[in-house]
């Protein structure tokens, strides 16, 4: 299959669009790839065709919030004060907030663990990346580089899924600056 064929291209869209549709209103261990093939008005032999599983087609659907998380925590000044969230953390959370039921749906106990892992290593790869060419928080220089930087991901990615799945989440300014104070000490 080429993937650069529009064809393709459009068929991958309806298929992202659809389970993102279909996050909204059930949990993913509710969403099967029939139901996804009946709301993207597609084969559902040609779901196989594109995607293995329904984690694969989560993970692919949600590249662009992946991404977008990775380059806030990428874009932090580490010098930023303590009692000011950076634009880019404070964005970010305000995203997540404004998209807080899939984002619960994906992160909690039942979403994807595929994209649980593949979010803290990509934020572990950024961070690592900026902290190797000097860009880290002081006071770690005892740390390895790479350790740190998992750590932080975890904490990232742990912070974000206990405050979107909470029965009554803070606002997300408030667990910004938590999050900023912890991030960057």
């Amino acid at each position: 299959m080429n993937v650069d064929d529009p064809r393709v291209q459009r068929t991958r869209a309806r298929l992202r669009a659809a389970i993102l549709d279909l996050s909204a209103d059930h949990d993913l261990a509710d969403i099967t790839m029939s139901a996804v093939a009946k709301r993207a008005e597609i084969n559902r032999a040609t779901v196989y065709q594109h995607y293995p599983d329904l984690d694969s087609l989560v993970t692919d659907a949600m590249e662009d919030a992946m991404v977008r998380i990775v380059q806030a925590a990428g874009l932090c000044p580490f010098d930023a004060p303590r009692d000011v969230v950076p634009p880019p953390l404070a964005e970010l959370f305000e995203h997540v907030a404004a998209q807080a039921p899939l984002y619960a749906r994906m992160l909690d106990a039942h979403g994807s663990a595929r994209l649980a892992v593949g979010l803290r290593e990509r934020l572990t790869t950024e961070l690592t990346r900026r902290f190797a060419e000097g860009n880290r928080p002081s006071g770690h220089g005892d740390v390895p580089v790479e350790l740190h930087a998992a750590y932080l991901a975890g904490a990232l990615c742990g912070v974000v899924a206990h405050w979107i799945t909470a029965p009554r989440p803070r606002p997300a300014h408030e667990t910004a600056l938590a999050f900023w104070r912890l991030f960057r000490d």
